[in-house]
């Protein structure tokens, strides 16, 4: 064992032995890697009789490939008398033992079924290796603990499941075991106990095992296994380092620990740090943070290999370069600190690693110039920089690295030319510097000696063009490239001749470059998987019919000026041909190209129906023909494609309804706005459980909003249905879709009040982020980011790659009534909001102001009173607002945002506000108000005054009227009291006669009852 205290003097006497002890790592190494072999040649020296194979072994082989599924063939050797000549089968020389099976997949033809215990009459066998195939997730038979001379088990990325068996604990002899799991069906253990067995033990590897029940006594487990040589713990759920000090620790010969994307989170115990005879060392992904240890880390001096990445170390991790360079025999090939938040100025003591090939430095926080100690890495193979804050061009002494053969600038500040002296690289196979700011002229002189150059990636952000190239027609390039990528920055008018030369690339990208020309025949003539061309200004037609070397072949030559009809093109997997000038119908055949995965002929000139045999691309994932003059009817037949996850046939002329084969579980994306469908939202539509994204706008649908695009379509991201001439209330059901960020139900007959539930949308209620590096995708694939056309700030605006993080609620045009739900204010997010053109009433809520998201509010031609909220300033991103039309009253505010709306047409028709940016001035009109209060008041005063008048005179007038007559005549008096008496009489005899009926009637009921 290996204590604290001595590791300096085994570091000293280590620093006697420079020749010994790396002899020794070397043969431990060389041991490890021809292990398989030992295991093959058991007895493999005794080759005198080459006896063929037992019968009884012989049978139970049959019987094992009785129970496998071999749907490829693989083991149709397996007949005959002699099994030791059998595909995957090895015997013994001398006995005829089977000592050997090895079915381990190395194409695509998987084995899997039902493991026969048959194998136990393999007595001798030493090697088994069943890996890369498929189990199904069937559990690793327990019987495979019981071959008492198994050496190798190999059961990786078979996709076995379920509890692996304490029983392999019996395997004393086992020398190599790898169960690396992943995949469907995850595999566990309840505790580690069983490897205390394994005693023999030199290679493990549970990766993707879920180990979290044994978190806190795996290192003890492990710590029973005195020859361990390499152990692979990867992705194993495991939470627990133990902070042993070194005495408990017993891998005295480990040279490799991969504890990789584990969550620890926590530091690193030092003990780690005293294991001399370590080599390789992966800990990324770990949750592991800082500080490190201030432990004496001269131990880690044969270490080859150090993989902290993607970590929280912190600003730490630059005194751990420096005290990890004091190695004076450093051995340290590959170091990787990527992703860790390491903040600082890079150290000059990263020169002191004289033997690095691979340094890895990106996505942390290294400001300031590149250190002048690194151009002293002479056998630097790749540099990674990516993602930092390093300012300056690259330093002329980057040539000096004469050894360098990747090196990777991408993604950092850095400006000013490319030196010259890169040209100076000789043993440079891949150079990337995409993502700078780069200016000036990149030319001949920079390629000049760089004959092993394989990869060039010059990848800028369209923002900056301020590159040019710059090199002679007639150039012909010292390399032979395999890859070339170039975007963004000014190439030449004509297409690039010097590509002619290279022979063997396989990916080509040469987008938005400033090529304007046609497209030169002998490119069709290069072997490429890659070709990507786009956003130029090629012209011309091209080949009709072109037949590529079967594979993934991808196609970009959209946003371009080339014409003609549409091609045929096999062997393509994605096919961009949009915006360009292609015209004519779309060809009845198409469903021959049976490789497409992606086409996208959007934004040209096609006309005609879509042919029915799209329905035979079984393959297809997404299909975009928006922006055409398609006509017809949608074809009927989507049942066969169930890999198809977009369709978008948006802005053309199709008619008639949604067909009921559209829906699949598959389907993200239905977007068929702007054409002339019609009839109600069909019921098929149910089945579109999966959708992100539903746009049928400006159709011709009628009926109301279905309740289950609420309750069925829980994924619902993006719906439109403005545009149509739909009725009812809008669905409280709506607001049950957590990730809806995009409403627009606008410019139809709804009716009904604004659900207050809306405020309960979740989407808007939280920041959504944007993958700004979304251009860089290979190949296009999943390039379909969604698209749609929104009104945003008063105008329609067409939204894509940035659609995910539009938050907008449009409701305009309709006939809703009632008030502005206060709800709603519950939306932070919200980016726009249209109620206009309603029957809405009441105040604008007052707690607007919450609604900091806010960019466009309209509210106009409504009927909405009482003041604007002097809240409303507080909304400091809002710069479109239209209050016109509606009842609203009062001084308009004047601070922040308000002070920059100076267009009195968004308060114009409120006859009862005041102040700039209107004509109106507050104080005249609280002076009018006053002298109208006034006059209303004189007013009141007489008319009060006439009315009491009216009543002293009205009495005694109408007393002498009446009564005056009666005390006058006397007939008319007689007259009157007649015509009391005679009234009181008939009230009585209406009165007896209807209670005597009364009585009769309860008589009779109670005789009846």
């Amino acid at each position: 064992m290996v204590s604290i205290q001595n590791c300096a003097t085994l570091h000293s006497s280590m620093a006697s032995r420079k020749t010994t002890v790396p002899l020794l790592i070397l043969l431990i190494s060389l041991f490890l890697k021809f292990l398989m072999v030992e295991a093959l040649t058991i007895n493999s020296n005794d080759i005198d009789l080459n006896k063929a194979c037992i019968e009884e072994e012989r049978k139970a082989l049959l019987e094992f490939r009785h129970g496998l599924k071999d749907p490829s063939g693989r083991l149709s050797s397996w007949v005959g008398a002699d099994c030791c000549k059998w595909t995957g089968v090895d015997c013994n020389n001398r006995t005829g033992n089977v000592v050997k099976v090895d079915l381990r997949d190395r194409g695509f033809f998987l084995l899997g079924g039902e493991i026969s215990g048959s194998l136990l009459d393999l007595k001798h066998l030493t090697y088994l290796d069943l890996s890369l195939n498929d189990f199904q997730g069937i559990p690793i038979p327990n019987f495979l603990g019981s071959f008492e001379r198994l050496r190798y088990l190999n059961l990786s990325n078979a996709a076995f499941g379920g509890m692996i068996p304490p029983h392999l604990g019996n395997l004393s002899q086992l020398r190599y075991l790898d169960l690396f799991g992943g995949g469907d069906y995850p595999m566990r253990v309840s505790n580690l106990n069983w490897l205390s067995g394994l005693s023999s033990l030199k290679y493990l590897d549970l990766g993707y095992v879920d180990l979290s029940k044994t978190t806190t006594n795996w290192m003890r487990a492990v710590n029973m296994l005195p020859f361990l040589l390499e152990l692979h713990l990867s992705v194993c759920e495991l939470s627990h380092f133990p902070h042993y000090s070194n005495p408990f620790v017993n891998l005295t010969s480990v040279l490799v620990i991969d504890l990789s994307y584990n969550n620890f989170n926590t530091t690193l115990p030092g003990w780690l740090f005293n294991v001399s005879t370590l080599t390789d060392l992966y800990l990324n992904g770990g949750t592991i943070k800082g500080p490190i240890p201030h432990v004496n880390l001269r131990c880690l001096c044969n270490l080859v290999t150090l993989d902290l990445s993607h970590n929280s170390i912190g600003g730490e991790g630059i005194e751990f370069l420096s005290r990890l360079s004091a190695c004076t025999n450093n051995s340290l090939e590959e170091l990787n600190l990527g992703g860790n938040q390491v903040s600082g100025q890079l150290p000059d003591s990263l020169g002191l690693f004289k033997n690095l090939k691979s340094l890895d430095l990106s996505y942390n926080s290294f400001v300031g110039p590149f250190p002048n100690s690194i151009q002293h890495l002479t056998n630097l193979e790749s540099l990674y920089l990516s993602k930092n804050s390093i300012s300056g061009p690259i330093p002329t002494w980057i040539g000096n690295l004469l050894r360098m053969k990747r090196l990777g600038m991408s993604f950092n500040l850095m400006n000013g030319t490319i030196p010259e002296s890169i040209g100076q690289l000789r043993e440079l196979t891949e150079l990337y510097l995409d993502w700078n700011s780069w200016e000036g002229v990149i030319s001949e002189i920079h390629f000049s000696n760089l004959t092993k150059l394989e990869y060039f990636s010059l990848h800028l952000s369209p923002k900056n063009q301020s590159l040019r190239f710059h090199v002679r027609p007639e150039w012909i390039p010292p390399f032979s490239l395999l890859y070339i990528r170039i975007s963004n920055c000014y190439v030449s008018p004509k297409f690039p001749n010097w590509l002619r030369t290279q022979k063997r690339l396989n990916t080509i990208v040469l987008k938005n470059v400033g090529i304007s020309d046609t497209i030169p025949e002998w490119l069709w003539k290069l072997d490429f998987s890659w070709l990507d061309i786009s956003k130029n200004q090629l012209y011309g037609k091209l080949p009709n019919s072109l037949s590529f070397s079967p594979g993934a072949v991808v196609v970009d030559l959209s946003f371009n000026r080339l014409v003609g009809r549409f091609p045929l093109w096999f062997n393509v997997i994605e096919l961009f041909l949009g915006n360009n000038l292609f015209s004519g119908p779309i060809p009845l055949n198409i469903g021959e190209l049976s490789s497409l995965e992606i086409l996208d002929i959007s934004g040209n000139l096609l006309n005609g129906s879509i042919p029915s045999s799209i329905s035979k691309l079984k393959d297809l994932n997404e299909i975009d023909l928006s922006n055409n003059h398609l006509s017809g009817k949608i074809p009927k037949n989507w049942n066969d494609l169930h890999h198809l996850d977009t369709i978008d046939l948006s802005k053309n002329k199709l008619s008639g309804g949604i067909p009921s084969s559209m829906c699949t579980i598959s389907l993200f994306n239905l977007i068929l706005g702007d054409n002339n469908l019609s009839g109600k939202l069909s019921q098929s539509l149910q089945n579109c459980t999966e959708l992100h994204s539903l746009d049928l706008g400006n159709n011709r649908f009628s009926g109301e909003i279905p309740k289950w695009i609420g309750e069925k379509m829980s994924s619902l991201r993006q719906l439109r249905l403005r545009g149509n001439m739909l009725t009812g209330d809008i669905p409280e059901q709506l607001c049950g879709l957590s990730y809806l960020h995009i409403l627009d139900l606008a410019l139809n007959n709804l009716s009904g009040s604004i659900p207050q539930c809306l405020g309960n949308l979740t989407a808007l209620r939280s920041v959504t982020l944007l993958n700004i590096e979304s251009d860089d995708n290979i190949g296009g694939r999943g390039s379909y980011s969604g698209r749609m056309e929104l009104v945003v700030k008063g105008q329609y605006m067409e939204f894509d790659s940035i659609l995910p993080i539009v938050n907008l609620i449009d409701l305009s045009s309709n006939n809703i009534w009632g008030e502005i739900p206060e709800e709603i204010t519950n939306l932070p997010t919200l980016g726009t909001l249209n109620l206009s053109q309603n029957q809405l009433i009441g105040k604008i809520p007052e707690r607007i102001e919450a609604m900091q998201g806010l960019e466009t509010l309209d509210l106009s031609c409504n009927r909405l009173l009482g003041s604007i909220p002097p809240s409303m300033s507080s909304l400091t991103l809002l710069n479109h607002l239209n209050l016109s039309h509606n009842l609203l009253s009062g001084p308009l505010p004047t601070t922040n945002q308000f002070s920059t709306f100076n267009n009195s047409s968004i308060y114009e028709a409120n006859l009862g506000l005041c102040g700039p940016p209107l004509s109106t001035n507050c104080s005249t009109l609280n002076d009018q108000d006053h002298k109208d209060e006034e006059k209303d008041e004189d007013e009141d005063e007489w008319d009060l005054s006439w009315f009491f008048i009216s009543m002293g005179l009205g009495f005694p007038v109408g007393f002498w009227v009446v009564c005056g007559s009666l005390a006058l005549k006397q007939s008319w008096r007689q007259a009157n009291f007649r015509f009391i008496d005679e009234t009181r009489d008939r009230l009585y005899v209406f009165t007896a006669v209807n209670v005597a009926r009364l009585k009769r009637k309860m008589e009779t009921d109670g005789v009846h009852g």
